[in-house]
């Protein structure tokens, strides 16, 4: 009997602290946002296995985030398209279902050409999207303007912006949209200088006269704001050549909007300068061409993310894979772990 009384009282006992432990842990991970209720949960890139070049991204008012890319058509995989401007949506930046085309058809200002690089923002309470017209050496290509009240959409295409041959600026594509103390900026260019000019208002036309920020050996423009300084994010090398693609993402920082940038080592970016952010794969498996990043999100765990394309050196027909990867901060400079793209499980962000 008293065995008996002294197992059960045991038992009683262990239940007891386990309830305790429970409860405790479930208060502290309310307690504290920058906790993951679940450290476990890791994923491993691509993010998504389907064509998806040039991923941008933007955070909805509904808790998701959207992300949009260079026309897509996956009929191939069997998984839907041709879209112009396909959409995907994501609650933690790991796992994305299809939305839809950001646009029914495509605009008409211009004779020729693809729709390439979209980039979205939600500014003054609507989405905007902002896309390249061009065509694989167009002598005149253009950046376009639409508008939705949801970043899933309808978008309402505006039109043009600007052609290349009108604002000056050969292969004027890979637009970017930033708002420095409330002022509106369009970045653009392409292996021919990268510049930025002052919207309007409504964020519809260009006013002012173009300023250059980088030199020629960029494209696919990236500003990120963090402390006190700018950082300017760009890709180099070739995007689009499978893989052969030499892409890279370079980046340099600046005290101001405008400039000057500069690497690491202090040479401008206008010269060319830069520092690498990543690069390729060492080895047979990975990924080959990373870059034309999408904007960086920070999680509730204070952590940095970029959203990136790459292809897969194991299938290289796939099309730019979406990739994803941590950036950490050291000495106020952008760092990847490896400087490539992580190839085994990773934590994921922290929703």
């Amino acid at each position: 009997m008293q065995h008996s009384l002294f197992t059960k009282s045991l038992f009683l006992l262990a239940a007891f602290i386990f309830c305790f432990l429970i409860n405790s842990e479930v208060v502290w991970a309310q307690a504290g946002t920058a906790i993951n209720s679940n450290p476990k949960v890791t994923y491993q890139n691509p993010v998504f296995n389907h064509d998806f070049p040039d991923p941008n991204l933007v955070q909805g008012t509904d808790g998701y985030y959207y992300a949009y890319s260079t026309q897509a058509d996956w009929r191939k995989d069997n998984f839907g398209g041709p879209y112009v401007i396909p959409i995907l949506r994501s609650k933690d930046l790991v796992n994305w279902e299809v939305v839809g085309p950001a646009l029914a058809q495509k605009p008409d200002w211009k004779e020729q050409g693809g729709i390439w690089a979209p980039d979205a923002v939600y500014y003054k309470g609507k989405y905007y999207l902002y896309y390249s017209f061009s065509t694989w050496g167009d002598p005149n290509p253009g950046i376009g303007v639409a508008v939705a009240d949801k970043p899933e959409g309808p978008f309402t295409d505006h039109g043009k912006l600007f052609l290349s041959k009108e604002v000056g600026v050969d292969n004027s594509i890979d637009a970017f949209f930033f708002e420095d103390k409330g002022t509106p900026y369009l970045i653009w260019g392409s292996f021919h200088g990268i510049y930025g000019i002052q919207l309007s208002g409504d964020g519809t036309q260009i006013k002012g006269e173009k300023f250059q920020m980088a030199g020629t050996d960029y494209e696919g423009s990236l500003i990120y704001k963090k402390g006190k300084f700018y950082y300017y994010l760009g890709s180099t090398g070739t995007c689009c050549e499978g893989e052969k693609s030499t892409y890279e993402v370079k980046v340099g920082r600046a005290k101001k909007f405008k400039g000057p940038y500069l690497d690491k080592n202090g040479k401008p970016l206008l010269e060319n300068g830069g520092t690498r952010l990543l690069q390729k794969n060492v080895g047979t498996s990975g990924f080959v061409g990373p870059g034309h990043n999408g904007d960086i999100i920070q999680d509730k765990a204070g952590q940095t993310w970029m959203l990136y394309h790459g292809f897969r050196k194991d299938s290289p027909k796939t099309g730019r894979v979406m990739l994803l990867d941590k950036i950490k901060w050291q000495r106020k400079w952008p760092v990847m772990e490896t400087g490539q793209p992580t190839i085994t499980p990773q934590a994921a962000p922290v929703f």
